[in-house]
């Protein structure tokens, strides 16, 4: 039966992994091929244990975790009231792990006293999109872009509110 718990330094790899897989999944046609192709494990372990030895971040990275293995995971932001990151691994796409892991993730924005909470999202990824608008979430109005690091694509992202008071 699947968990969640807040994640610890010894889950940085596969966190990583489900990082990398989602990545390539979700964004493939949003992004360039390239990058998801290269995208690295071990990069992206590196940094999470990084994120994840941060006092800074405790408690804000939570993992769903099953008896065998890590399923996915979310990041908040507490202080800000912002919804960084949902990702779960595509073979449990659809089953409603990715609901229970983005139902965890308001709880703890709720519980930390914010109103409303933020996330952002691509301009280009529907299906995300319509995940966070089934949950309550609107669009704000407000943009911004990036560049992905090392590459010359920018990214046009789009900002999402929820109340946290209401719903």
């Amino acid at each position: 039966m699947a968990r969640i718990r807040t994640a610890t330094v010894d889950d940085a790899w596969p966190i990583a992994e489900v990082n990398v897989r989602s990545w390539q999944s979700a964004y493939r046609g949003l992004m360039p091929e390239v990058y998801l192709r290269d995208l690295s494990v071990e990069g992206r372990a590196a940094r999470w244990q990084r994120t994840l030895a941060d006092p800074a971040n405790q408690g804000d990275i939570l993992v769903l975790v099953d008896e065998d293995s890590l399923l996915g995971f979310t990041a908040v932001d507490r202080i800000r009231g912002e919804l960084r990151a949902i990702y779960l691994d595509p073979e449990h796409w659809g089953t409603g792990l990715g609901r229970l892991l983005h139902d965890t993730a308001v709880a703890a924005l709720r519980e930390s006293g914010h109103r409303s909470a933020t996330l952002w999202v691509l301009d280009s990824n529907e299906r995300a999109q319509r995940f966070y608008a089934a949950a309550g979430w609107v669009p704000d109005g407000a943009t911004k872009s990036d560049t992905m690091p090392g590459e010359d694509v920018l990214l046009s992202e789009v900002r999402y509110r929820i109340d946290l008071v209401s719903g």
